[in-house]
């Protein structure tokens, strides 16, 4: 999971055929190939003497870095720390910005992935994001964002936005252990102090209790009786379990999942308060006890109408349909209410993508067996899904157009397969008859 180095020394047979081939050379040519050595020789220690003033790199330096494709991307350095007690400058490490990538992608690297002759000290902020944003292809960009719903940053003004970079802007943990998966951390995640010098926690994969050292995990594991998330387990399909945990009954565990899910949530709002959530946690069942793939959040009165706060879907279980069906889920949850949902705003452009997706194939599946005519408020009756959202999606897609001061839906059957086309597949399903649950009342 971590960066790999690419080797760049011969192995011995190699070396030794290339010192075979050299002097087996004529007069001329080993003159000549002499002469070059020493000139690339000079060219390379007369650009370590440049660069070695420089050293130790800035902060806000930008520079290009040999990534774990092995390729050279460009960076900008967020941090820098000494690699030990040696007072060389050289002896540096770099905690490094991919400027193409996703922030989730930082990491600290060592001075030899650095390319010291494309050092620069000062490039234009607006500039140098255009030609990122051009270099990157669509599916480049897919690749790096496409694989959890967040939401955004556009509750906060300029100066809380500087202020959340600043004091997020280093990860304070590098990796987790989780199960039977090592799991490389995205971002960071205010984790109390004691545990911000290690470089990787310890989960208990049941009641997600943390620890520095495998050691305490394994002494622990003997005495937690747990095998499951501590919730009440309302859903069961072939393997799939969807565990209910109110968090004014299991504080710990849902400040727990916080913690956890900040790792790879950027923008999440860490609430120590968790009495007012209900989370649903999704797990892979086998002989072992239940495993955690992923789960969402609910409030549990919202006046919005909010049925969904926060998912995530967990790094080794993305891409296999996890986060269509948490999304599919909490609009089951809020058809057993009796109530329309929308997920809390604001969403992140990939939140809005993704939630447009669902929407777009719920709807589409309706109107396509539905012959007659169908309004809006209908539609959301039968799915639970917002009118706005509703509205806004078919309008997204031109099929709705306004007449005589009402909308008015126009679904022609090959416009609705080609947008059910492109909106992909849907997932994995809810079977609503193995859903045996009943909505959150305040006791007492």
């Amino acid at each position: 999971m971590g960066s790999m180095e690419a080797s760049t020394a011969p192995e011995n047979g190699t070396a030794a055929a290339a010192a075979g081939a050299s002097t087996a050379c004529n007069g001329a040519g080993a003159a000549a190939s002499n002469g070059g050595g020493v000139e690339r020789r000079l060219r390379s220690s007369a650009a370590s003497a440049s660069w070695a003033s420089h050293l130790p790199l800035e902060v806000g330096t930008r520079v290009m870095c040999r990534w774990r494709d092995q390729k050279l991307h460009p960076v900008k350095v967020i941090e820098r720390r000494k690699s030990s007690t040696s007072s060389s400058p050289a002896d540096y490490e770099y905690y490094v910005h991919y400027t193409e990538f996703n922030r989730r992608l930082d990491e600290w690297v060592k001075l030899e992935q650095l390319d010291l002759e494309t050092v620069e000290t000062d490039v234009d902020e607006k500039v140098e994001d255009k030609a990122t944003s051009l270099k990157m292809t669509r599916h480049q960009k897919r690749k790096i964002d496409e694989t959890h719903v967040e939401q955004g940053h556009e509750e906060l003004d300029a100066a809380s936005l500087r202020e959340h970079e600043e004091f997020t802007k280093v990860k304070n943990i590098a990796k987790i252990e989780l199960g039977r998966y090592e799991i490389d951390t995205w971002y960071f995640s205010p984790f109390p102090p004691e545990y911000n010098d290690s470089p990787k926690l310890f989960f208990c994969e049941f009641c997600l209790n943390f620890m520095k050292r495998k050691e305490q995990l394994q002494r622990h594991m003997k005495k937690c009786d747990l095998k499951h998330p501590p919730g009440d387990e309302i859903y069961r399909s072939g393997t799939l379990s969807m565990f209910e945990v109110d968090g004014k009954k299991n504080k710990v565990y849902g400040q727990n999942l916080c913690y956890l899910a900040k790792l790879f949530l950027d923008h999440k709002t860490l609430y120590y308060d968790v009495d007012l959530f209900l989370f649903y946690v999704l797990c892979e069942c086998d002989d072992r006890g239940c495993h955690m793939v992923g789960y969402f959040s609910k409030e549990k009165h919202s006046e919005e109408s909010y049925n969904l706060a926060c998912i995530l879907t967990l790094p080794p279980y993305q891409r296999k349909g996890y986060g269509k069906f948490l999304i599919a889920f909490s609009y089951e949850l809020s058809k057993k209410e009796g109530k329309v949902g929308t997920p809390e705003r604001p969403l992140s452009d990939l939140g809005l993508l993704s939630y447009r997706g669902y929407w777009t194939r719920v709807l589409l599946e309706i109107l396509k067996k539905h012959k007659s005519n169908i309004s809006i408020k209908e539609l959301s009756d039968m799915t639970a899904i917002k009118a706005d959202d509703i509205l806004s999606t078919l309008q997204s897609l031109d099929l709705i157009q306004y007449r005589k001061g009402q909308h008015v839906i126009c679904a022609d059957p090959k416009v609705l397969d080609r947008h059910l086309k492109a909106a992909g597949r849907g997932g994995l399903e809810v079977d609503v008859c193995k859903l045996i649950w009943t909505p959150y009342k305040e006791q007492g």
